[in-house]
């Protein structure tokens, strides 16, 4: 199994950020398998749509959000072996140049290692943040893919759609991986399991220990996801899969990775990424978390 760590990046970890080489050379000396960071522009005061699109609140702990483009950045030179992955970036936010910009310059920096994994998410406050259309976020979302394939891939470059261009322009610096870094997606309903069935190399699933696991539910989600790639006429092996571990408040690390081992054997999900946002105060506790995780679990 291999097990990476999300970087001090919410909560009172993002109070640490200057310590953020530290973290991510001690995660990397410890065995871990990655570094990762998630996205969030901001947390509305009076938000419409509540976390993950249920109720009307925001968990306090996603208040102060540090910038996932410069974690990553400062990871890639501060490592050499560790995955660099969003788990996931708000890719309908960005303009397409400035964020192949970005994770192109990820992507060298780190000698190749940049796993990034995109969503749509929804806080219809952040889309207004960004001066964007929160209805229209899975079609923007499709057309960002179709124009960072392009960018990636053609030089020069252009694209058009129907909700955003790309004028042609010269585009001679492409990612270290080629034809292009694989575009990982998260989703849950089936319609979003539809898209990444057609297009994308990676599916981003999620759980939170102990509140939310239902290895049950993953497993049946596989099963929709593998048999929409085959619908797709995709080889669903050529999707893979990596898991988001939350750990809720006042978890020990054993149950951590009693899930961790319990989702492996069932479901074969052999990648995961740990989050310790919600229970742990600080870079040293997170460090202190990721070690004993990477140990419980090597030990079975």
């Amino acid at each position: 199994m291999k097990v990476g760590f999300a970087l001090p990046q919410f909560h009172r970890q993002a109070f640490e950020i200057h310590r953020t080489a530290h973290f991510a050379r001690e995660i990397e000396r410890a065995g871990g398998a990655g570094l990762w960071v998630g996205d969030r522009n901001l947390a509305a005061v009076h938000p419409r749509i509540g976390y993950g699109g249920h109720g009307t609140a925001i968990p306090a702990e996603l208040n102060p959000a540090a910038d996932p483009f410069v974690l990553l950045g400062v990871a890639a030179s501060a490592t050499e072996r560790v995955v660099l992955g969003t788990h996931v970036l708000l890719a309908p936010l960005y303009p397409p140049v400035q964020l192949a910009r970005a994770l192109t310059t990820i992507d060298l920096i780190s000698g190749g290692r940049l796993l990034p994994g995109f969503g749509i998410g929804w806080s219809p406050e952040e889309y207004e943040a960004a001066g964007r259309d929160f209805t229209t976020r899975g079609a923007r979302l499709d057309e960002t893919l179709d124009a960072l394939e392009a960018i990636w891939t053609e030089d020069p470059a252009a694209y058009r759609g129907d909700q955003l261009s790309v004028p042609l322009h010269h585009a001679p610096l492409k990612p270290a991986r080629r034809p292009r870094p694989p575009f990982y997606l998260g989703s849950m309903s089936e319609r979003a399991l539809r898209r990444v069935a057609r297009r994308a190399d990676g599916w981003l699933p999620l759980c939170t220990v102990p509140g939310w696991v239902d290895v049950d539910g993953l497993i049946r989600q596989r099963a929709t996801l593998d048999r929409l790639a085959r619908e797709a006429g995709r080889d669903p092996a050529d999707i893979d899969t990596v898991l988001r571990v939350n750990i809720d408040a006042g978890t020990s690390s054993e149950q951590v990775a009693d899930v961790i081992r319990t989702v492996g054997e069932r479901t074969g999900i052999d990648q995961v990424m740990v989050d310790s946002l919600y229970s742990d105060d600080g870079v040293d506790q997170a460090l202190q978390r990721a070690t004993d995780i990477l140990d419980l679990v090597r030990r079975g």
